[in-house]
């Protein structure tokens, strides 16, 4: 089995490239966001997922060990092949996909191709108690990203029922439900021993001064 790459990129194609390893040219599947990162003509080394199938053996990359580690996260939920879980890594970055997964925030997955309602509804749910399987001590907040903004946001403990319930409440009121989670991870990381009614007008405050 081929764990690992090192080689030049002979080619780049829209979910693929060509790993040129010592005149022998090996076809890997990788993310657009893998993909984005390489150059024609350029030394390269990638982290190696080799898919054994009656038919065929294929070969994915990946840049970092985080995005393997969710790829094969991703492919134990039923429904994602490697083709939907490229199609989900190219648009969620892994600290996105955490972020999505412990908001429960299935709108995240929608934005990849062949992801619907369903399958994304399951994703969240059952990803929810797999996300230790990330290389990690805690699900990493950092590198949340809105349409034109980054910026860094604290580890907090998902599985407080507070967290939920505040975000739960902002909800109510009309809030979208990611945003809503941001919010409330920044609120929580200082005033975590709060109650919800107080963490709910914290995070209202927060929402009116657009500070998130």
């Amino acid at each position: 089995m081929i764990a690992k790459l090192r080689g030049f990129v002979d080619s780049i194609f829209e979910d693929s490239c060509i790993v040129d390893v010592g005149g022998v040219g090996y076809l890997v599947f990788a993310s657009a966001k893998t993909l984005g990162r390489l150059n024609t003509g350029s030394e390269t080394s990638l982290l190696i997922e080799t898919v054994v199938r009656e038919d065929s053996i294929s070969l994915f990359g990946f840049y970092d060990a985080w995005e393997k580690e969710w790829f094969g996260t991703l492919t134990k939920v039923q429904g994602v092949g490697a083709k939907v879980c490229l199609s989900i890594l190219s648009v969620l970055t892994p600290s996105q996909l955490a972020q999505a997964v412990a908001a429960q925030d299935k709108n995240s997955f929608l934005r990849a191709t062949g992801v619907g309602p369903k399958l994304a509804a399951r994703l969240v749910t059952e990803l929810k108690d797999k996300i230790v399987t990330v290389p990690v001590g805690e699900v990493l907040l950092s590198d949340i990203k809105s349409d034109n903004t980054s910026e860094n946001i604290a580890p907090v403990i998902v599985n407080d029922n507070k967290i939920e319930d505040t975000i739960s409440a902002l909800i109510n009121l009309g809030y979208n439900r990611l945003e809503a989670y941001k919010v409330v991870a920044k609120i929580y990381e200082n005033n975590s021993d709060k109650p919800i009614s107080e963490l709910i007008r914290l995070s209202l405050k927060k929402f009116a001064e657009k500070d998130f």
